[in-house]
């Protein structure tokens, strides 16, 4: 990639997460502070680094940028005020925008995407189609027909339970949950 472009799109994720990454200095207390750091092939300050010195392709393929939890305390800790949860936010946006997603995030954005929209159909969560929609994505996304069937097991055991609802109610103003939808659609193209 060439200078110009690296540094284009360095000044897009600082936009969209409205921080300034060329003030952090590496102290670490981003990374020491992470609950899923010891998941991530590349730590919340290696990120930092590798975006500061243009390596921008190289975080947007990592599967660490969707292991994050988004608890914000990176950017609690940070001495420095970089909001490094959001730059993780806008590293998974361009990711999908890109369409540059690591395999192994395949499952994550599967889920991700079958819960809005399944939350988008009906106003709040269906359990069962989220269920059903989110495996065979995955699925479909992993090549693994395995995951269809993987938990299935489980569904008596959650049902005597009381935690697996075969129906669900819409929410009766389908019609505010669309206008909300609209507008963060729009305010995620600015």
């Amino acid at each position: 990639m060439e200078p110009s472009a690296a540094v284009d799109k360095i000044a897009r994720i600082e936009a969209l997460a409205h921080t300034q990454l060329a003030k952090c200095y590496q102290c670490g207390k981003c990374t020491a502070g992470c609950p899923a750091a010891g998941n991530m092939e590349l730590t919340p300050n290696q990120i930092m680094r590798l975006l500061q010195l243009g390596f921008d392709d190289v975080v947007l393929a990592s599967a660490s940028i969707w292991s994050c939890v988004s608890c914000l305390t990176c950017s609690a800790r940070c001495p420095k005020e970089v909001d490094c949860a959001a730059v993780m936010d806008a590293l998974r946006e361009l990711s999908l925008r890109e369409g540059k997603t690591s395999p192994e995030a395949q499952t994550v954005v599967a889920f991700q995407q079958a819960f809005l929209d399944n939350v988008r159909r009906n106003g709040r969560l269906n359990e069962l189609e989220l269920i059903a929609r989110f495996k065979l994505t995955a699925a479909m996304r992993t090549r693994r027909l395995s995951l269809l069937f993987k938990d299935a097991g489980l569904a008596p055991q959650l049902r005597r339970r009381k935690k697996l609802h075969l129906s669900s109610e819409r929410a009766r103003d389908l019609e505010v949950v669309g206008r909300i939808y609209a507008r963060c659609q729009e305010a995620g193209q600015k």
